[in-house]
């Protein structure tokens, strides 16, 4: 009876079911579990943490932020018990410690305290500072001494510095980065002139003129540099750490201060949101560990519409060809096959390749023909944003064409003959009819394709992308979206702050921030095109996609 039960449920299929039921939960819960962790470790960054400082039986008092605390299984020291306890504290103060952490054992804390007098200060270098003030000074005036009124005059100067600092970097954007445009197309076409050999004296008298005054321009402008520097710098906070040493800091390298002991929810959910805007809109500091990373994420979404523009025709056209045109025999096998065979070669080649051909042939002619005035100094001849789009248009193109071949195989014949039976030529009914109801499958290809590109780096680190590219592609100069410059992508600052910072252990937290930004993007750009899907379903829900 047992064998025959046995034998029933192994014929009916449930042990298949539940296996392919199991294999889809783990699944899930090993993705979940991921999308997890980034979140925690990601989102955790922006909440405000408290600052704990610890007295020591040395009598050493250490002050800092709560990262994380682990048990040592066994001891080296024979005044510590076997399996004791140690707390990992971020310390801050970089440039007093040389160090940005520091582990303490429970045994040697004999004081636990969150001193509401505390503050941590976010420096546009050498990370954060915490400790207390001391006074503040313009110059060689002091503006207030001890804790309570320097804290109320700092919140004010903060303010005022960061205007002036905002003043800073308009010029320096806005201002000079226009006067420097307009000083290269004028020395380019200074350039132009040498080459052709016939210009006259009169054109080349009204550039150097030009030059000159836009030069002269150059200066004032960075005079009032200058002078906006010098005003910074007399603003000037002393504070001190929990060991009593003093540090100098000019109030112009502050981005901000809070007191996180005395803060209430309200306050720190406030500042939770403002840092997370922060690092969505703001440009990235010392060496992409800090500030945010708004570059990155501009380039990574402009990279990807560029390489969908690119590559839906292309694989649309060639599936068109393959599955209505081409004669079905050896040769369109062939193709078939090198066509899969191609969305299994590692990215590492095809960026090999866009560098070899998209770069050197491609864009080295174009410099010859184009943009000759300009060398040695090459213009479509390194990488950059179009060429990184390219390249990973043709890495993603087989996808495209065998996405797209299956959702003209999923069109019904009958609405191909319909169409030729009431007078429509191949190419109205393909046009009108067949393409229109293959589009959900042309959209699963573009999705599988973005999703696949968004998060390729290894091609990029040949055909354009860099460390840091502050300078976006967009600005308001001819022609506006400029695809020959460098740009940065959420992929490559994850690669570059996780692996090559100076710093591994205080980059970690940016490491998970971009790691979650880059997951969202990748999501958002898959609901826009599944959002379209969707509703070419609905529109053409007579076929069978």
């Amino acid at each position: 009876m047992r064998k025959n039960s046995l034998k029933k449920f192994f014929d009916s299929g449930s042990l298949f079911i539940w296996l392919c039921g199991g294999a889809l939960s783990v699944s899930l819960l090993m993705i979940g579990g991921l999308l997890v962790l980034i979140m925690i470790n990601g989102m955790g960054y922006f909440w405000p943490k408290d600052l704990i400082q610890f007295t020591l039986k040395d009598g050493d008092v250490v002050l800092g932020e709560w990262v994380a605390t682990e048990i040592i299984p066994e001891s080296e020291s024979l005044d510590k018990p076997k399996g004791h306890e140690r707390v990992q504290l971020k310390v801050g103060n970089r440039d007093l410690y040389g160090l940005d952490f520091r582990w303490v054992d429970r045994a040697d804390i004999l004081n636990e305290q969150y001193p509401l007098d505390v503050l941590a200060f976010e420096r546009r270098e050498w990370g954060n500072f915490f400790g207390r003030i001391k006074q503040i000074q313009k110059g060689e005036s002091l503006l207030a001494s001890g804790h309570e009124q320097a804290l109320t005059v700092l919140s004010s100067l903060l303010e005022q510095t960061n205007g002036i600092q905002e003043k800073i970097h308009d010029i320096e954007q806005n201002e000079i980065g226009e006067l420097n445009h307009r000083l290269e197309q004028a020395r380019l076409e200074l350039r132009t002139l040498d080459l052709d050999g016939q210009g006259r004296p009169e054109d080349r008298k009204e550039i150097e003129a030009a030059i000159h005054n836009l030069e002269a321009l150059f200066e004032v402008q960075n005079t009032s540099l200058i002078v906006l520097y010098d005003e910074l710098e007399q603003f000037r906070v002393t504070v001190m750490d929990v060991a009593g040493a003093e540090k100098t800091i000019q109030l112009g390298t502050l981005v901000k201060v809070w007191a996180p002991n005395s803060m209430g929810g309200s306050d720190k959910l406030l500042m939770y949101v403002q840092n997370f805007w922060e690092v969505l809109s703001e440009e990235p500091r010392e060496a992409n560990t800090e500030g945010g990373i708004f570059p990155a994420i501009f380039g990574t979404v402009l990279m990807v519409v560029i390489m969908s523009i690119a590559v839906v025709p292309f694989g649309v056209l060639a599936a068109i060809y393959l599955k209505e045109y081409a004669r079905q025999g050896l040769l369109t096998r062939m193709i078939r096959i090198a066509v899969n065979n191609l969305a299994g070669v590692p990215s590492i080649v095809f960026g090999v390749f866009g560098l070899g051909f998209f770069v050197y042939v491609v864009g080295g002619t174009l410099d010859q023909l184009f943009f000759a005035e300009a060398l040695p100094n090459p213009t479509f001849g390194t990488g950059g944003l179009l060429w990184a789009s390219l390249t990973l248009a043709l890495m993603t193109v087989p996808v495209v064409i065998v996405a797209t071949e299956e959702g003209l195989s999923a069109v019904p014949r009958e609405y191909r003959e319909g169409s030729l039976g009431l007078g429509a030529t191949k190419l109205e009914a393909l046009w009108r009819v067949v393409l229109p109801c293959a589009m959900p499958g042309i959209l699963t290809g573009l999705i599988l394709a973005v999703s696949r590109a968004t998060g390729e780096v290894a091609p990029l680190m040949l055909t354009g992308v860099v460390k840091l590219a502050p300078s976006l592609p967009v600005d308001g100069f001819f022609p506006f979206l400029h695809l020959d410059r460098k740009f940065m992508h959420l992929g490559f600052h994850i690669y570059d702050v996780g692996f090559q910072s100076p710093n591994v252990e205080a980059a970690k937290p940016m490491v998970y921030v971009t790691t979650f930004i880059l997951v969202f993007v990748v999501i958002l750009l898959n609901m826009a095109a599944i959002t379209m899907r969707t509703r070419m379903r609905k529109r053409y829900a007579g076929s069978s996609v």
